[in-house]
Parts: structure tokens; C-alpha cells; sequence
């Protein structure tokens, strides 16, 4: 089958490689569409995230690795120990590895596990043909959800744990830091909770764009002050999402907050950033963090299906997985005017 693997920073190659195998309580799925995420162009471009030296202990597998955690496609193989999934059934795949025995697993709380991990980052992921995952990880989606918007799943499963995780109530007003693809689904999620306002805050006129056809209000911070615009045309916000992680940014969805709001953080930040905890104090404002998602992949699936969160409004553009390199990990770090780029692996 046709991979596109992983072997160092910018080494990733579309190369031949066996179909998997699957093994008892594992699901073997024909992939049909698979986003490209910001890991997979930090593992790409930066080296940052992929499994390398050791074997994952969920996985036990290593780099070189198969790239991809966002898709959906048909199960063509199931082994003994599976139930509730049938060959055939259209279906994505909520790639967290997690070992089900720790104390956060046992609370429920398995996106935080000691041996946390993700297909396509620590495991070989859906840039192929074939993918083998964990029974656990396999969620059906009704007829009504196209595969593209099924391998947006994952995506709006962080966004939408933000907004269920926040203080979010109907009619209250939304900053967003960082208008892209999580951003942007953020935007989704908070209308869909039901935001009177959506402000948007990005330094490129292309996502701002993008978000404004969503329902927010541009704001381009490289033009304008962001805090002084959404201050003096909201009069404060009750709860901004941090989904850019850069000092900048940070500091504005401190400052808009209103006393008693929150801040919650979204973005995977890599170097550490400065808070005004005096800012906070005053205000008793809540600062907080989210990882990923737990326990909502059904109800994304259900908003999807019933029109609630459109999600095809940021698929800017479908490639085939030989162009995954130059039109799609490359691409994406040159022209901001793309969102979320389909990877087409099925048909």
C-alpha cells in the first residue's frame, strides 16, 4: 500500500509498504480522507512530536512512522474481542492512545493518561491506504456525514472541548486568538453554544476572511490595537480562547476579559510565555488549559450530522496523497490563505 512516512525532520516520503495487520481488539480501516494537522507540519518542519529512539509503549512502534490523525474511512478487517463495529461501517477514529489502567484513565479522564499518546505521531497514522487502530478508538458516522467531514472529526473535537470545558453561557461574547483551522473551529463551536459575539484575532487578512464568513468579527492585530478595538466595541468579553500561543496574543485575551472571565488556552505553546496574574487578580479572572478531548466524539459527530456545525466551510483544498509533501506540508507554511487541507486516500 501507499504510505507517507515519516523519517526525520523534512524527510517525510510517499513510499510503498505492507497493509497492516490487524491483531485482537484491533480494527483495520480503508482510509478515505485525512486532514493535515499543525503536528504534522511541527513533525515535519521542526522535528517535534514524532516518536523517535524508544518504541511507544501503547504502539510499540518508532519512527520511521506513517503521519496523520485526522480520518475517516470504511473497517475492511476486525479481529476477535471487537464488538459494536462491523465490517463495512463508515467510521472515523479518535487516535488517543491510552492504557485504561492509571489513575486518570480510571477517572475517565484518558486524554490525560500517563502513557498518552496519538496515532500518527507515536503510531503509524491515516496518510495510507490502510491504517490498524484500537477497536476503542473507532467511532460510526451516520450516511449523512461525507468522509471530508468525518476527517474533521478530530479537529473539532479539540475545539468543541474548549467551549464545553469553559464557563461559555447562550449570549455571552467570544475572543478568538489565532484564526486557523482550531481557531476557526472554535468559532464554529462557540456560535453553536450559542455566542452573541465572536471576535476573531489573527495577523492575516486571508483567515480573518475566512473567519468572517464563519460569523466573527475580523480583528487584524499587525493593523490595530486587539485589545483597544474589542474593548471599546464590546466592553469586555466573558470568555477568550488562546488558540495562536504567542506573547502577544496572550496578553490581549488577559487584558479583554471581564472581571469573573476566563482564558482558556487551546494552543500547544513551546516556549514559555509571561501572565499578568495581577490583571487576573483584579479581575478574579480564570486562566485555563485544555488537551485535546474526552468523551465527545459522538456528540461532535451528532452536531455535524444534524447541520449544527458545518465544518466543510474550512476545507479550502483537496490534494492526493503523492502531492502531500509540496501541496500540502509546504504549502501550508507559505500561502495562510488555506484552513484545513483534505488528504484524498480512498477511491
Amino acid at each position: 500500500m501507499k504510505a507517507a512516512v515519516w523519517y526525520a525532520h523534512k524527510d517525510v516520503r510517499v513510499e510503498e509498504r505492507e497493509v497492516p495487520v490487524a491483531q485482537a481488539g484491533q480494527v483495520k480501516i480503508k482510509v478515505e480522507y485525512a486532514g493535515i494537522c499543525g503536528s504534522d507540519l511541527h513533525a515535519y518542519h521542526h522535528g517535534v512530536g514524532i516518536q523517535e529512539g524508544e518504541n511507544h509503549p501503547l504502539s510499540g512502534q518508532k519512527a520511521p512512522l506513517t503521519l496523520g490523525h485526522e480520518f475517516a474511512g470504511t473497517v475492511s478487517e476486525l479481529v476477535s474481542n471487537v464488538s459494536g463495529i462491523s465490517v463495512g461501517d463508515r467510521v472515523v477514529v479518535e487516535p488517543l492512545y491510552h492504557c485504561g489502567k492509571c489513575e486518570y484513565c480510571i477517572q475517565g479522564r484518558y486524554n490525560q493518561c500517563t502513557q498518552f499518546g496519538f496515532v500518527g505521531l507515536n503510531g503509524d497514522g491515516g496518510f495510507a491506504e490502510y491504517v490498524v487502530v484500537e477497536a476503542y478508538m473507532v467511532h460510526p458516522i451516520p450516511d449523512n456525514v461525507s468522509f471530508e467531514e468525518g476527517a474533521l472529526v478530530e479537529p473539532t473535537a479539540v475545539a468543541f472541548h474548549a467551549v464545553r470545558h469553559s464557563k461559555l453561557k447562550v449570549g455571552n461574547k467570544v475572543a478568538v486568538y489565532g484564526a486557523g483551522p482550531i481557531g476557526l473551529l472554535t468559532i464554529l463551536s462557540a456560535k453553536a453554544a450559542g455566542a452573541s459575539e465572536i471576535y476573531a484575532v489573527d495577523v492575516f487578512e486571508e483567515r480573518l476572511d475566512l473567519a468572517a464568513k464563519l460569523g466573527a468579527i475580523p480583528v487584524n492585530s499587525a493593523k490595530v490595537s486587539a485589545t483597544e478595538v474589542i474593548l471599546q466595541q464590546s466592553g469586555g468579553i466573558d470568555v477568550a480562547y488562546e488558540a495562536a500561543g504567542v506573547q502577544p496574543t496572550m496578553d490581549s485575551a488577559i487584558a479583554v476579559v471581564k472581571k469573573g472571565g476566563e482564558v482558556v488556552v487551546i494552543a500547544a505553546i513551546p516556549n514559555p510565555l509571561q501572565v499578568n496574574f495581577f490583571d487576573l487578580l483584579v479581575k478574579e479572572a480564570n486562566l485555563t488549559a485544555t488537551l485535546a478531548y474526552r468523551h465527545i466524539f459522538p456528540e461532535v459527530i451528532s452536531l455535524i450530522a444534524e447541520g449544527s456545525l458545518d465544518v466543510k466551510q474550512v476545507i479550502t483544498k483537496k490534494i492526493k496523497l503523492d502531492d502531500i509533501v509540496q501541496e500540502g506540508l509546504e504549502l501550508l507554511m507559505s500561502d495562510k490563505s488555506h484552513a484545513k487541507i483534505l488528504v484524498e486516500i480512498g477511491g
